[in-house]
């Protein structure tokens, strides 16, 4: 059967489809949505705020209208090319909905002898004429035969109402967002006893089911919680007596986790070693800060050992390379995107500046404070995240005196800056309270042997105890 489409109608509705936001990444989670439907917006306007592997972007509109619906609520991790919203771009021209085909249903697992008249199971929010799919669940079926559409589409509509999902009678009755909580957190919903209305599985009832039952108890009974406030934050389950608590690994440090288990299981790390005083480089730090040609920039110690390391980098250009595994050959870089490790809310990030080797002392000290002002406001782009050659990470603004960091993936050295704190120290053959700190360079043994990563440490080294060498080597 051919389906008319009103052309007019279908210019008039516009579908902004979740963008890849980064290289190569395939899907985001809605985190939160600043509009809702009804509400008037404008070419470049934010309408959403999404979390990837690499971090939170908000994703402004490409046009003007008002938003006639939104398909996904938070906390919903959608496909890139999945329509997430629907504009009405000239509004007050009728009633009419946005042309599009039905969304295919997905059907539950297949059960034995089934009864007749069964109906499908709703995953996902979403309007009946919009094409926009789902992921599917593991073993689910093929989409619901077109006779089942009308009263797929009034069961969606139903719950965008508010009135619960339109389930089999054999599987519990619960909103794709409290399915995804208990997916999540392990809970099988058949175990989980219902306080909603209807019989509905709630939030609440998913987070009580989590909580281990005190040890007196003569039998596991799922006591009803106190309600919590809806949230686009990863859920959190704390045991009674809050002894545990879990928390969902997803977003940016499910990333970090599996880059870094890649990293430290893939590259051969090597660690070496070295105490610098750098007491002139602190007087050097001191005399910047008053230098009329850095007025408007921070300086601080970072600055002058992130030069000494591009110095040190342009004198040992080896150790800027890659390991390409693919077609076992090391690839060398002739430019440094130098990375920088923050620790921010959603965990450990690395934004590299770009094109640093070019840079000079200013335009890094201008560049290092956009980089950590942005880390520190959640604003890190993907793109500002990808790329790197070599990172620096700074354990000392924590108190501690050194570590031995992991490999960034793709990059061949990592620098480790530990605390510079006032110690003896022979100078001059006395012994003398000295600024001293402890410097670690890890580095992937595969393209990076030790007389050259001896080499790049011993150099940043000698620039950190006499920072007049950043003119002579440079």
């Amino acid at each position: 059967m051919t389906t008319m489409t009103d052309t007019s109608n279908a210019a008039r509705f516009r579908e902004f489809k979740m963008p890849d936001v980064g290289e190569g990444l395939t899907e985001a989670e809605i985190l939160k949505w600043y509009v809702q439907p009804g509400d008037t917006v404008t070419d470049g306007q934010v309408v959403c705020e999404v979390e990837t592997a690499k971090a939170a972007v908000e994703l402004p509109i490409p046009f003007d209208g008002v938003v006639h619906e939104l398909r996904f609520p938070e906390g919903t991790t959608v496909d890139v090319g999945q329509v997430i919203i629907a504009v009405d771009v000239a509004p007050g021209s009728g009633d009419a909905a946005p042309a599009a085909e039905p969304a295919p249903v997905a059907q539950p697992e297949p059960e034995p002898e089934a009864p007749k008249g069964r109906q499908p199971v709703l995953v996902g929010y979403g309007v009946a004429e919009s094409s926009t799919k789902r992921r599917a669940r593991k073993g689910a079926a093929a989409s619901v035969p077109a006779a089942s559409v009308p009263a797929a589409a009034a069961a969606i509509q139903s719950e965008m109402n508010g009135h619960g999902a339109v389930v089999p009678e054999s599987r519990p009755l619960a909103k794709p967002p409290v399915r995804k909580l208990a997916k999540d957190l392990g809970i099988d919903l058949a175990t989980v006893v219902p306080t909603g209305e209807g019989g509905i599985i709630t939030r609440e009832d998913v987070h009580a089911a989590a909580k281990p039952v005190p040890a007196q108890a003569p039998a596991p009974v799922a006591a009803a919680a106190a309600p919590a406030p809806e949230t686009s934050a990863p859920a959190v389950v704390t045991t009674v007596g809050a002894r545990e608590t879990r928390i969902p690994v997803k977003g940016v440090r499910k990333a970090i986790a599996q880059a870094m288990v890649g990293s430290a299981f893939t590259a051969p790390h090597v660690t070496e070693f070295v105490t610098v005083d750098v007491t002139r480089t602190m007087k050097l730090v001191a005399e910047l800060k008053e230098d009329k040609d850095m007025a408007g920039v921070r300086v601080n110690p970072l600055l002058i050992i992130a030069k000494a390391l591009l110095v040190a980098i342009k004198r040992n250009p080896e150790v800027n390379a890659a390991w390409d595994e693919a077609s076992q050959e090391i690839v060398q870089k002739h430019y440094v995107n130098l990375g920088i490790a923050a620790a921010t809310p959603r965990g450990l990030i690395v934004p590299n500046i770009k094109d640093a080797h070019e840079q000079t002392l200013p335009q890094l000290a201008a560049s290092l404070g956009e980089l950590v002002s942005t880390a520190r406001e959640g604003k890190t782009s993907p793109a500002a995240m990808a790329g790197g050659t070599v990172t620096i990470t700074n354990v000392g603004v924590f108190g501690v005196d050194t570590g031995t960091p992991i490999l960034n993936p793709g990059e061949s050295a990592i620098l480790a800056v530990g605390a510079i704190k006032l110690q003896p120290w022979v100078h001059k053959g006395k012994v003398k309270p000295r600024q001293v700190t402890t410097l670690a360079l890890s580095f992937d043994h595969r393209l990076v042997d030790g007389e050259l990563g001896s080499k790049v440490l011993a150099d940043v080294a000698a620039i950190l105890e006499q920072p007049k060498r950043l003119i002579t080597w440079a």
